[in-house]
């Protein structure tokens, strides 16, 4: 694995709010201790060393294909003399696996888990080149930092009764096993990119915030009750590998994107703006001042009651920012028609002498403008939303003006008045 794939893991797991103990462990830096390992195990005769040559191999692969049987070394140098060895061929170490019986496994999600001795083989320890295999490696490395659960997808549930051996002709404890099911699509099918398979750092460029993430990645196959949202403290205190279901859970995007949108709604305003700044800078194309980024935070009451994302509500938020003259979409241009735009013109006056520029303050004053025009309030409201945001859609046109203020507000009423 390359430096770059190791720092995408490690940065991923930090953004995700997950800490770990020590640094990072690399089995390559361990080469040795792995090799003494295998030593031991030749020394008290629960390994061997092999010299089957690629040609032999080959036989008992197309052998075991033709059967229909997978393929199985059969032991051919297991008892013999080391003097039976052929010159100048390296050989590789193999467990001396146990080849009568069965192998039992109790899993703390799978449950009592027995397979036939006769359908595990002697493993490959270490290869004819002197490195260690996964097999061996993982174990050792296991054992030397004091791994006491092992939880892994459940296609790795054959490697257990592999090294469960290793273990066991070591005189280790073995560590409890813990084999989940793994993620499948909304469809059922195996989890690919299509359905959202993707690295940590996706969602986290798709807007998705880390406790929201955390939680859903928690309900995947887990649960306590009926409960759907809850903390990153609670699902310590609650969770369980017992509570693990059997059966592969399904990966739901839209599914995040609602639990989400919950997290953003509940979200405290300051933090929010912290969080969305980046997607808003993207797409503004230019950084913020302070004076600004404390208007998107006044922003946020009314922008986050719509947004999944953070980038939804970056977008969302261009328009507070925007340079005049604003640029309309269609339906904002339809909106302001020529009888919407001397509305405007006759309404900036009042607004001009609005000594109070509070929401409710503004409501009472267009209200009663409407009803001395003798129209509806929202013949009012809908050019005034377009007017001041370029679009049909907004939060409140009144806390549109608020967070605005009374300057950009009325400049914003020029531009489109008659």
């Amino acid at each position: 694995m390359g430096c770059w794939a190791i720092d995408a893991i490690i940065e991923g797991l930090t953004w995700l709010g997950l800490d770990h103990d020590g640094d990072p462990y690399f089995q390559s830096q361990h080469q040795a201790r792995h090799a003494e390992v295998a030593q031991q195990l030749l020394d008290k005769g629960a390994a061997y060393k092999c010299y089957a040559s690629p040609e032999e191999l080959t036989e008992m692969r197309e052998a075991a294909r033709a059967a229909g049987k997978p393929m199985r070394y059969d032991g051919r140098w297991r008892d013999r003399p080391e003097a039976d060895a052929p010159k100048g061929v390296q050989p590789v170490i193999r467990l001396k696996a146990p080849r009568e019986g069965e192998t039992t496994i109790i899993d703390k999600v799978q449950g009592k888990v027995t397979v036939p001795n006769s359908e595990l083989d002697d493993m490959i320890l270490m290869r004819s080149d002197g490195t260690p295999t996964y097999m061996l490696s993982v174990v050792v490395d296991d054992h030397d930092m004091g791994i006491t659960h092992i939880v892994r997808g459940d296609d790795h549930l054959t490697n257990a009764f592999r090294q469960y051996h290793i273990y066991s002709a070591l005189g280790w404890d073995v560590p409890e096993f813990a084999h989940i099911p793994l993620i499948h699509g909304s469809d059922g099918a195996k989890l690919s990119k299509r359905h959202g398979a993707l690295g940590v750092e996706a969602y986290r460029d798709m807007g998705f915030l880390p406790e929201a993430l955390r939680n859903y990645l928690n309900r995947l196959g887990w649960g306590h009750g009926d409960d759907e949202v809850f903390s990153s403290e609670q699902a310590t205190e609650w969770f369980t590998l017992e509570a693990i279901g059997k059966g592969p859970a399904r990966f739901d995007l839209q599914k995040l994107e609602n639990l989400n949108g919950l997290y953003i709604r509940a979200a405290k305003n300051d933090y929010l703006a912290e969080k969305t700044l980046p997607f808003l800078e993207q797409g503004l194309d230019g950084n913020l001042s302070s004076e600004e980024q404390k208007t998107l935070t006044r922003a946020m009451p009314g922008l986050k009651e719509r947004a999944k994302t953070l980038k939804a509500l970056g977008e969302s938020a261009e328009f507070y920012f925007k340079k005049r003259p604003l640029e309309m979409n269609e339906k904002a241009e339809k909106l302001l028609d020529t009888e919407a735009r001397a509305i405007i013109s006759r309404l900036c006056p009042l607004l001009e002498n609005q000594e109070d520029w509070g929401e409710e303050a503004l409501l009472a004053t267009v209200k009663e403008f409407a009803e001395n025009e003798d129209t509806k309030l929202g013949k009012v409201a809908q050019p005034l939303r377009a007017a001041l945001t370029g679009s049909n859609i907004s939060p409140s046109v009144f806390e549109v003006m608020a967070v605005l203020g009374q300057a950009e507000s009325l400049n914003r009423l020029r531009d489109q008045g008659s």
